[in-house]
Order: C-alpha cells, then sequence, then structure tokens
C-alpha cells in the first residue's frame, strides 16, 4: 500500500485558491506612444485591436491549481510501504560446562548402538543431540578440569560448536575437578551479553578439588549477575578421591541460582536429563518488523514539471497562430 510520510501539508491546498482570490492582479505599467487616429489607422490597415492573454485565462487557473495539488503531493513524501521484513533473533546465551578429567574415561556408560564407551563419549552424543534442538539460541563451551578453559564462544554456528566438542578430548584439562572456576569462568564469559536469560548447563562426575574460587562462593556471584546454573552429576557419589561426585555442592549451586539439579547414572537417564532442560529453557525468539518504503514523489513533481512545460509551450504555439491570423488581412491586401 502506499501513504503520505507528511499528509499535513495537504492542508495548504486551499492558498492557492486563496491566493487568487484575495491578492490583487498583477499590473505592469510601460510607457507607450498615445496616437490620437489610431482607431482610423486600424480601420485602414484592416486590424482590429486584440487583449492581451485573455483567451488563456479560461484554461491557465485550473492548469496552475493542478500544478500547484501535484507539489504539494510531492513535497507530502508520498511512499509506496512493501511487506514487512521479519528477523529473528535469539534471547538466550547459554553455556555448556563439562568436565574433562580423569574420572571420565570410566566405560560405565551405554552409546546408541549398546555397547561400552566411556562417560565423556556418552556425555558428547547427547549434549550433541541437544545442540541441535537449541538452534535460535547462542552456546558456548567450556571444558574443566584442574582449571577451567573456554572450549568454543558463545555462537549461532552450531556446526562449528559440534566439531569443536568432538575434539574434547579427557585430561586436556588436568586430572583434577574445578566446579567453582568453571562457574566464575562462565561469568566472565557472559558478563558482556546483552541478552535477558543466561543459562549454564554444568555437567561433572566428581567433586571439587582445586579451584581458586568456591562452588557456593561462584554460585552467589552467578544469582547475582542474572544467570540460572542447572547442574548434572553424572558419577559415583560412593567412590572416593577426586572420582567421587559431590552431590550436596550440586544441589546447593542449582537452588542458590534458581536451577535445577540432575541424577544421570546412564546414558537413557542423561538423554532425558537434556529433555527436560529443553522444556525448563524452551525456545524465545525475539521478531523484528521493518516495512521497507519506496519513494514516490518523483511521480507528482514530473507530471507537474510536464504541466508547466507543456501550458507554457502550448501557449507560446497559440500565440503565434493568433499573431499570424492578425497579420494575414494585411498581406492579402
Amino acid at each position: 500500500m502506499w501513504q503520505f510520510d507528511y499528509p499535513w501539508v495537504l492542508f495548504l491546498l486551499p492558498l492557492a485558491w486563496l491566493a487568487y482570490r484575495y491578492l490583487r492582479e498583477y499590473r505592469e505599467a510601460r510607457s507607450a506612444l498615445r496616437v490620437p487616429f489610431f482607431a482610423a489607422v486600424s480601420r485602414a490597415v484592416g486590424q482590429a485591436p486584440g487583449q492581451g492573454g485573455a483567451g488563456g485565462r479560461r484554461w491557465q487557473l485550473p492548469l496552475n491549481l493542478l500544478v500547484w495539488a501535484l507539489l504539494l503531493a510531492a513535497c507530502a513524501r508520498p511512499v509506496f510501504v512493501e511487506q514487512a521484513i521479519q528477523r529473528e533473533q535469539p534471547i538466550r546465551d547459554m553455556m555448556l560446562a563439562i568436565d574433562i578429567s580423569q574420572s571420565m574415561e570410566t566405560t560405565d556408560y551405554t552409546d546408541a548402538d549398546g555397547r561400552q564407551v566411556d562417560r565423556l563419549t556418552a556425555v558428547k552424543g547427547v549434549v550433541r543431540d541437544f545442540i541441535a534442538q537449541r538452534k535460535d539460541d547462542r552456546i558456548g563451551l567450556i571444558v574443566f578440569g584442574t582449571g577451567a578453559y573456554p572450549q568454543a564462544p558463545l555462537t549461532l554456528d552450531h556446526a562449528s560448536l559440534g566439531l569443536l566438542l568432538d575434539e574434547v578430548g579427557i585430561g586436556m584439562a588436568g586430572p583434577n575437578t574445578a566446579l567453582g572456576d568453571a562457574i566464575g569462568l562462565t561469568i566472565k564469559l557472559l558478563e558482556s551479553a546483552k541478552e535477558q536469560e543466561k543459562v549454564l548447563i554444568l555437567l561433572t562426575d566428581g567433586n571439587d578439588t582445586g579451584s581458586a574460587i568456591t562452588p557456593d562462593h561462584a554460585a552467589q556471584l552467578a544469582r547475582e549477575r542474572g544467570i540460572v546454573v542447572h547442574t548434572i552429576g553424572i558419577g559415583d557419589p560412593e567412590a572416593s578421591g577426586d572420582a567421587k561426585v559431590d552431590l550436596e555442592t550440586l544441589q546447593a549451586i542449582a537452588r542458590t541460582t534458581g536451577g535445577r539439579y540432575f541424577r544421570a547414572d546412564d546414558r537413557n537417564a542423561l538423554r532425558e536429563v537434556y529433555a527436560t532442560l529443553d522444556q525448563l529453557t524452551p525456545h524465545k525468539v525475539k521478531t523484528f518488523s521493518h516495512q521497507p518504503k519506496r519513494d514516490l514523489f518523483h511521480w507528482p513533481l514530473g507530471a507537474a514539471l510536464l504541466l508547466l512545460a507543456a501550458s507554457h509551450g502550448l501557449a507560446a504555439l497559440f500565440g503565434g497562430v493568433a499573431s499570424g491570423a492578425t497579420a494575414r488581412p494585411e498581406t492579402e491586401r
């Protein structure tokens, strides 16, 4: 559809008629030679005095009014509003923090084919499927062992994220488990994020043994910055040393930040955990609508210029014809 961006300009339409109606006619005084016997001379040559410009007044007024209306229409900026363009943008930033300490090489999980695999391999398969379902979210990846390291920044390029996930190996970040450092690194990476919802999914099979910041303190800082932490424990709570998963700490982290705690003993349970997380953090997308406008002012402006050119051309043509008609009797005689 089309519309005027400045429709108030059209209120000036009556201005031309008011000027014609109430302003005085323009008169120009010129020097002239008075001839007492002018009428006798006119009769002698067979020509009658004419009234200059009288013939053009019939069509000149409506033409000028039409030109004025077209000029105002051009000034009102007519535009054609095209179909709206919609753009989708995620409103959630999600970090995945995966424990790659030495205990993740324990082969007590099964893959999709039923074969015995280590914990990290099982986690990779489930996480990969989870990422594929979160196409509208910016997702980043953190791996942690003795220290925490960013494996992939927040990105919508989930294909590249999957490749970086495949490159993760057990022991890359050291043999121990630094839960607090993983949360602290997430806080740092999400600090400049402008999205309203920030989520961390923390997966570990051990307990915190070497963080520079305690998990409880890190959870408090995450809550202050609006980061929700969901924790997943996949280890053995009856084990000893670094291999013993600290379920109480994971529960406390989730409770402090407003997240959920999950226990995943096998691959099927782990898959159910991520399916539940997908329901807890559903897709939320902002839609931006933009309607492009195409200017049409050149059409009324061009029409006004053409009418003015045509009127002047016709006036010059008819003026020449009239002059020739009045001069013809003298030539014939």
